[in-house]
């Protein structure tokens, strides 16, 4: 069976060529088409593959999944490789259920692996998932080159995002409020439900075996070498595993998502994040899934959810995809902010901590404490502690540009869904004002928004 009314499932403008040659003008003659997975980490409602699955299908050509383990990436140690791992070995299970061959590279350099690997067997075309941050735009800019000496056509498809994020803006937007009218005027053209992965029939692999995968030597290496930060237990990785945790929110736990900003209501948020962040879940779908499950007394939650599903977590990608400095202070745009942070940056510290005493919560806050617990032990912060969390390290720390490399190293240590657009532009929003306005000027603050302990103790009920 082919896709629904012998229609490609992808809408062509769902991807973008990187390379002058094209999977148009680019003859497959049955050679495999090869999908570089990478931040989308499953089978099921991935616009990349599918892609994929497409061209192949228009050329009676099999579908090869490659994704390269690298040795190190950004802090991640045992708790996010493992998670990460584990999922693709359910991953690749699930893709030869349905016809689709399923390999691995090994090494720093994804790129030349990749390049490598599509030579080997073949290919004419690569397409890749999308990733707005550094690293994964400096790989496919460096695939693409190499690929396009090679005669082979390189393919990018945003598979994280609802609406593509180079189409949702040409530029580096305010805030939601300037979004989010952009993100709607596309959402009949983008929003739509995915085709079913297995009514998409393509040729089978039948190119020189690859060598079987030593998941359980992969895994075990992986847990040695990021021992410092173990797995936690409370997320199960892989696609079905997040696929449950949605069904259990949006038919159970969405009536409740209202109250999500208060930190003793764990149960309101919806727990998807680090499905999300490894893309062993698909925003689109949960989107789509909650909208399903809306009644008229759950509209307001719906609507509250679809904001910080889509709309927010849209816009983190847009600002790290459109400010290569996301992860720094110069990466705001707007003067009131570095101005305000600059002026008070002499200002006296009545705290001062190092980087071991927050990583072991030795300040004399108890409540940033026992977030920073939660952060090093579980893997995960409730979103309003994590405001506090930020913004009490600016508050604690020599500078504001010490505060970010400290906010930042923690959060990409400790968190599952670290190494995120979104946890980027949470320490951004929390220190250097960005997606935020000037408040009342306070000491070391400055303009920056300010959280105070019994504010926050009190809706707590902390002592």
């Amino acid at each position: 069976m082919g896709a629904p009314n012998g229609r490609l499932c992808v809408p062509s403008s769902r991807a973008r060529a990187l390379t002058k040659l094209t999977s148009k003008t680019t003859a497959t003659g049955g050679a495999p088409v090869m999908y570089w997975m990478s931040r989308d980490q499953r089978v099921d409602d991935n616009w990349a593959l599918l892609r994929a699955m497409d061209i192949a299908r228009a050329n009676d050509a099999p579908v090869v999944i490659a994704f390269n383990v690298l040795t190190k990436f950004l802090g991640a140690g045992a708790r996010q490789f493992g998670f990460m791992l584990r999922g693709l070995r359910e991953l690749e299970l699930k893709a030869k259920r349905v016809g689709l061959e399923f390999t691995m590279t090994y090494g720093d350099d994804p790129a030349a692996a990749i390049a490598a690997l599509a030579r080997e067997i073949g290919a004419k075309v690569v397409v890749c998932d999308f990733s707005p941050l550094r690293d994964g735009l400096a790989w496919r800019k460096a695939l693409a080159v190499t690929c396009e000496g090679h005669g082979i056509a390189v393919e990018e498809c945003d598979a994280h995002n609802v609406v593509p994020c180079w189409l949702a803006s040409d530029k580096l937007e305010v805030g939601a409020r300037t979004l989010r009218g952009r993100l709607a005027k596309r959402y009949g053209e983008f929003l739509n439900e995915f085709p079913d992965v297995t009514s998409v029939e393509i040729a089978r692999y039948a190119g020189k075996p690859f060598e079987a995968i030593k998941w359980d030597a992969l895994i075990e290496e992986a847990l040695t070498r990021g021992a410092a930060v173990p797995e936690v237990s409370w997320a199960v990785p892989g696609e079905a595993a997040g696929k449950a945790v949605l069904d259990d929110f949006v038919n159970n736990r969405m009536r409740l998502y209202e109250s999500r900003n208060d930190p003793v209501k764990s149960r309101a948020l919806s727990g998807l994040s680090p499905w999300l962040h490894f893309g062993q879940i698909s925003g689109q779908r949960c989107a789509l899934d909650a909208k399903k499950a809306s009644t008229a007394s759950t509209a307001k939650a719906y609507e509250g959810f679809f904001e910080e599903l889509v709309v927010r977590r849209e816009l983190s990608d847009n600002f790290c995809y459109y400010s290569p400095n996301y992860d720094k202070i110069q990466g705001q745009k707007y003067d009131w902010a570095k101005d305000t942070l600059k002026a008070h940056a002499s200002d006296k510290r009545e705290h001062v901590y190092t980087l071991e005493q927050f990583q072991r919560a030795k300040t004399h806050d108890d409540l940033w404490n026992a977030a920073q617990r939660e952060l090093r032990y579980g893997g995960k912060m409730h979103g309003f502690m994590r405001m506090y969390w930020a913004k009490k390290i600016l508050e604690w720390t020599e500078s504001p540009e010490q505060a970010l490399e400290f906010a930042i190293w923690l959060n990409d240590t400790y968190s599952l869904d670290g190494r995120d657009p979104s946890g980027y532009v949470g320490c951004m929003w929390s220190i250097v004002g960005v997606h935020d306005q000037g408040w009342k000027e306070r000491e070391v603050f400055g303009k920056i928004r300010y959280m105070a302990y019994h504010g926050c103790a009190k809706n707590l009920a902390f002592p």
